[in-house]
């Protein structure tokens, strides 16, 4: 497909885009009024499943297939990012020397390490109770255990970084989600449908589906991020350029 074509055919999809969206912001309340049917069915909604946080009965429960497509699109993500940043045949792995670290900077860092993965956990379990979620909580998890690179060095990081078992565990979850979704196709005739009970409002067993939802995009994103972190630190940090690929268990190369 030639260059003008891809052109035409983007400036085409793009003019009814922005027709089909003109036409959707006619129909839309004026700014500043007291009337929000969306809002004012979303909440209806979340109440009647028990779920305190409408945002979270928005992704998980009114909009689940939504979610669904999100969640593949960060699972498609990573896995592009697996396959283009692999080891090539002209690159090597050289362990990397540990480096110095400010003596404050080790002792915030390894203080804030747990309570930032305690918190991420915190965040995904109350995810139909509070603001927040999974794709927060998710993000907070992965990105807290990265202050084992910023306290220690990176291969500290590595040690707390099982990237075997977060790979299997991003999968899982991704593929649970879909998984759930046939469930409720089977059990209650819709894909995705709420049909576990829905317990009691506000407690963390409330909301049926929606808590159960939460934690697989909750372990989908934190695995995720951090395979995909792990490869652009291997690329910056591990593999150069020449030569067979090596790791630390090779012996040394002559000099």
């Amino acid at each position: 497909m030639s260059r003008s074509v891809r052109l035409w055919l983007f400036l085409s999809a793009g003019a009814v885009i922005a027709v089909a969206f003109a036409a959707a912001c006619t129909g839309l309340p004026h700014f500043g009024t007291p009337v929000h049917p969306y809002g004012d069915r979303a909440v209806a909604a979340a109440l009647s499943r028990r779920t305190a946080n409408t945002v979270s009965s928005v992704n998980f429960d009114l909009r689940a297939f939504d979610t669904l497509g999100e969640e593949s699109i960060l699972f498609g993500a990573v896995l592009g990012a697996t396959l283009l940043l692999r080891l090539a045949r002209d690159e090597r792995k050289e362990w990397p020397e540990a480096e110095r670290v400010l003596p404050s900077t080790r002792l915030f860092g390894a203080l804030l390490l747990p309570v930032t993965l305690l918190t991420g956990v915190y965040i995904v379990a109350h995810g139909q109770l509070t603001p927040g979620g999974g794709f927060q909580g998710g993000v907070v998890l992965a990105t807290g255990l990265h202050l084992a690179y910023v306290a220690a060095d990176y291969r500290v990081l590595k040690q707390v970084r099982p990237l075997a078992v977060l790979d299997v565990a991003d999968a899982v979850a991704a593929g649970a989600f879909t998984a759930l979704g046939v469930a409720g196709l089977v059990v209650a005739g819709a894909f995705l449908a709420n049909f576990l009970p829905l317990g009691t409002f506000d407690r963390l067993s409330s909301a049926g589906l929606v808590p159960v939802l939460n934690a697989a995009v909750g372990v989908e994103v934190g695995s995720g991020v951090i395979v995909l972190l792990a490869h652009f630190l291997d690329q910056a940090v591990e593999i150069t350029g020449g030569g067979p690929a090596r790791t630390r268990f090779d012996p040394p190369e002559p000099e």
